[in-house]
């Protein structure tokens, strides 16, 4: 999973960034509407690969992992202007969703670009510039198809005006300011819209990056894939740059003065994985313990694919166990001895923890 870490100037990106990557990047460094990204990899802490670690002794334990890029050159106003640069766009369309940091902070050492903090209205400022990217994409989109469908230019014309509708329906939503992960798509429609590059349709996580000392924020602002959390962005920095250095007893202290429960990391990662629908998996043995990523609702096939393209053209069947299961028969022969370990083939719709060893032949 690649999640971007957006927002306007001085909103805090790169303290987020740090806090959630246990990153130092320097904070505080506008760069004046320029694109540029940071980029780090982080393990998805899961108490569960750490147990089965320790039954199976591998010589490799490996956690799941999501790649946060700290994204600038978003600017308000970028629309009325030429719109958003193609190199900005062409990073933002490959994300699989976005991290969107509100300025809820006041700070004397670095002033807001408007001259005072209000999260609506930058919230609503951001919104509203991939909404006017999108309405550009889609008219264009429609005066293409309506051209062609004059001309009779498509072999299959009742495709291309199936195509039209549905451009049309979503230009008039986001005419209606509606982004588009509001607007009802099919599993096929949202397929043929994935190469287009639409910024309304990615989930998102919106981040109030608020101070130390701050009330959290509330705020009605429900819309689908879409969830809103509090961060004390700076203080979460520290703590988790604490937890880096293996400062452990610190780290305890501090968060136990502050309150927090639990590293903004673990907070925002659980927060993605519900909101993009995703849960685990596991492969064990000798050589390695991991975990992987897949849709809820997918199959055992297509959690074979996520392993390796040659499980999935090759899969025979899945020897599976669930995790409470084997911990309790204590090892795989034992959960085979009580029944535990199923014998589950393509269509066997894949459970969080599951424990798989696919079976293949090619």
């Amino acid at each position: 999973m690649k999640l971007g870490i957006i927002g306007l100037p001085s909103a805090g990106k790169t303290t987020i960034f740090n806090a959630l990557t246990k990153g130092n990047a320097p904070t505080g460094q506008s760069m004046g509407g320029r694109f540029d990204v940071l980029t780090a990899v982080v393990d998805v802490q899961d108490e569960r690969v750490d147990i089965l670690s320790a039954m199976f002794k591998p010589k490799k334990t490996t956690y799941a992992r999501i790649t946060y890029t700290d994204v600038a050159g978003l600017q308000k106003g970028a629309n009325e202007s030429g719109g958003l640069s193609g190199e900005l766009l062409n990073h933002l369309s490959g994300l699989d969703g976005f991290v969107q940091v509100v300025r809820a902070f006041e700070s004397a050492v670095v002033p807001h670009p408007d001259g005072s903090v209000d999260a609506v209205r930058d919230l609503a400022d951001l919104d509203m510039e991939f909404l006017l990217n999108d309405m550009g994409v889609v008219e264009r989109r429609i005066q293409k198809l309506q051209e062609g469908l004059a001309r009779n230019a498509f072999a299959d014309k009742k495709a291309a005006q199936a195509e039209l509708t549905l451009f049309e329906a979503i230009n008039a939503a986001l005419s209606e300011e509606r982004p588009l992960r509001e607007f009802p798509l099919t599993d096929e429609q949202e397929k043929s819209l994935r190469g287009f590059g639409l910024l309304t349709l990615k989930p998102k996580v919106v981040i109030f990056n608020i101070g130390d000392d701050q009330d959290e924020i509330t705020l009605d602002y429900k819309h689908k894939l879409t969830v809103v959390t509090n961060l004390r962005g700076k203080l979460e920095m520290e703590l988790a740059q604490l937890s880096a250095e293996g400062d452990e007893e610190s780290l305890a202290m501090f968060m136990e003065e502050y309150g927090v429960a639990e590293l903004s990391l673990d907070r925002v990662i659980r927060l993605s994985y519900d909101l993009m629908g995703l849960q685990s998996f596991f492969t064990v043995g000798e050589d390695e313990v991991r975990a992987w990523t897949v849709q809820t609702g997918a199959t055992a096939v297509e959690a074979a694919g996520v392993i390796h393209t040659d499980l999935m053209k090759g899969f025979i069947r899945a020897e599976t166990v669930a995790y409470a299961d084997l911990i309790a028969a204590g090892s795989l022969p034992a959960a085979r001895t009580a029944g535990k370990l199923r014998q589950e083939g393509k269509t066997y719709i894949m459970q969080d923890g599951d424990v798989i060893n696919v079976k293949f032949n090619l």
